[in-house]
């Protein structure tokens, strides 16, 4: 698995569920592609338009702190990112992204970089390659534990509802 895409970069720490899918939309009866509508809206209201598929945050430590709603990573994943690369992030978001198929890399050094950099880095592309756990920048690389074969497999068939009925249906 191997991404590339424009660089969304994100220099604070703590970005909160709240501030990924706004508090006010929760109990809306949205779908996940309205949700998307919404991402990052009170962060930086043009994300939603400006974002395409392919593209990749870089975010501070602890992202997606906060409440559990899964609202958050689902309107990220259907505004078309191919995953998020941060210090740190909360457990149970990022518990939410393996079962939404939107994958996170912990990168200090990568997230590090970014933000220190992020004047001359904005509207840069970087590469995330899953298989290698190398990340791309410019002339720059960045090493990242490689994800088990099980959360690969989730990811591939599209989060754990589809890795679940593949695996019922094999028995």
């Amino acid at each position: 698995m191997k991404f590339t895409g424009k660089i969304w970069i994100f220099p604070d720490d703590d970005i909160n569920t709240d501030v990924i899918f706004p508090g006010k939309y929760t109990y809306e009866p949205l779908t996940p592609e309205q949700m998307a509508e919404h991402a990052m809206e009170d962060y930086l209201p043009n994300f939603a338009k400006e974002v395409t598929k392919g593209d990749i945050i870089v975010a501070g430590k602890n992202f997606g702190c906060g409440s559990s709603r899964e609202q958050a990573v689902i309107c990220l994943a259907k505004a078309g990112l191919s995953c998020i690369i941060a210090k740190s992030f909360a457990r149970i978001f990022y518990r939410n992204a393996i079962n939404q198929a939107l994958p996170l890399v912990i990168s200090f050094d990568c997230s590090d970089y970014v933000i220190r950099n992020r004047y001359a880095l904005k509207d840069g592309e970087i590469s995330v390659d899953f298989d290698t756990g190398v990340i791309k920048l410019q002339d720059k690389e960045f090493l990242f534990p490689k994800l088990d074969s099980q959360a690969l497999e989730i990811f591939k068939a599209g989060g754990l509802v589809e890795y679940t009925k593949k695996r019922l249906q094999s028995l």
